[in-house]
């Protein structure tokens, strides 16, 4: 099992990314740079690529409708060139509030949009000549284009490609053709029921030659006897994306938290949280949630988690240090895996 960290997207990027780059001595294998609608992820990327020498480097995520498979393909081989081939891709289809709210795209076709994102980029890494038309066309039909191929060679023509996906259908097409799956909110006694079918299906489907899909999931973490009351702060995370990352109707963490057992709470978290009442939505929150999604507590506590995720398939923990001493948090957990 590796580790990894999520970089988020408030703050001052430069300060967060100086913070997670001195975390690569304590042990850190690889950092996730999230974009939603803050700063760019390429950019504060290649500023980690400066600053690092061996962790590897991922976004977490770039959505498939604000970027081209082709810009998608370019970010990936210019990340994995300067970093010395440490770049990892990671896509998806975010959702409506973001693609459509932010991007002022229509937010059509998820599923094929990814599927065809993640088939696109790996033919342009390996310079293909792409002549494509599906949704979307390479060259446009009527148009002065030609068909192209990658002017530079990457370094690597199979930078892994990881894909955020959480519906039936998408982590069906996650387990079939990407090389690793990125999740959210993973409580791993729960993760067997909520995706097993669909991993299953779509292992069933995947090219051999991808070597088994990876997993990466994961939560707060913090060591201590009193180190419980950390999980507090995964409400606001939660409240955000149950409650805000979406409509009525037409939100998938939402969705998720229903199908937990949450229905009731996760309704209601809604309401407060698009009725401006975040603080009351961070509250609604259930405890329990808030645990199950995290490693914190007495050490013996945080060793059992980490063991569910591990036994949940899980292969990337995605941790966040919370104290002091991040750089102890991670050496300690290192040590386990």
């Amino acid at each position: 099992m590796e580790l990894s960290l999520p970089l988020d997207y408030a703050g001052d990027p430069r300060q967060a990314a100086d913070e997670v780059a001195a975390l690569e001595s304590a042990g850190l294998d690889a950092v996730w740079v999230a974009e939603a609608y803050g700063f760019d992820a390429p950019t504060i990327m290649g500023y980690l690529a400066a600053r690092t020498e061996r962790m590897k480097i991922g976004s977490g995520i770039l959505n498939v409708y604000s970027r081209t498979p082709a810009l998608l393909a370019q970010t990936a081989a210019g990340l994995d060139a300067i970093s010395g081939g440490r770049g990892m891709l990671g896509l998806g289809a975010s959702g409506p509030q973001v693609v459509e709210g932010w991007h002022g795209k229509a937010y059509d076709k998820p599923l094929g949009r990814t599927r065809e994102a993640i088939e696109l980029t790996r033919r342009i890494l390996r310079r293909e000549v792409i002549d494509h038309h599906g949704i979307t066309d390479m060259p446009r039909p009527g148009g002065l284009g030609k068909p192209l191929k990658l002017l530079t060679k990457p370094v690597r023509p199979d930078i892994p490609l990881y894909v955020a996906s959480l519906g039936p259908a998408n982590v069906r097409m996650t387990a079939e053709l990407a090389d690793g799956w990125l999740p959210t909110l993973f409580i791993p006694e729960k993760a067997h029921q909520m995706w097993g079918g669909p991993l299953a299906e779509g292992a069933a489907l995947r090219d051999p030659a991808l070597g088994p899909l990876r997993t990466v999931a994961g939560g707060l973490l913090a060591i201590g006897e009193d180190a419980a009351a950390v999980r507090e702060l995964a409400r606001p995370k939660i409240a955000l994306y149950v409650g805000g990352m979406g409509a009525p109707g037409k939100n998938f963490y939402n969705d998720l938290a229903v199908a937990y057992g949450y229905e009731k709470e996760a309704r209601l978290i809604q309401e407060l949280y698009l009725s401006g009442r975040k603080k009351e939505a961070e509250a609604a929150v259930p405890a329990e949630l808030c645990e199950l999604i995290s490693l914190c507590g007495p050490e013996s506590y945080v060793r059992e988690r980490v063991e569910a995720f591990r036994e949940a398939g899980v292969d990337m923990l995605n941790i966040t240090p919370v104290g002091p001493e991040p750089a102890r948090l991670v050496e300690t957990v290192k040590s386990w895996l």
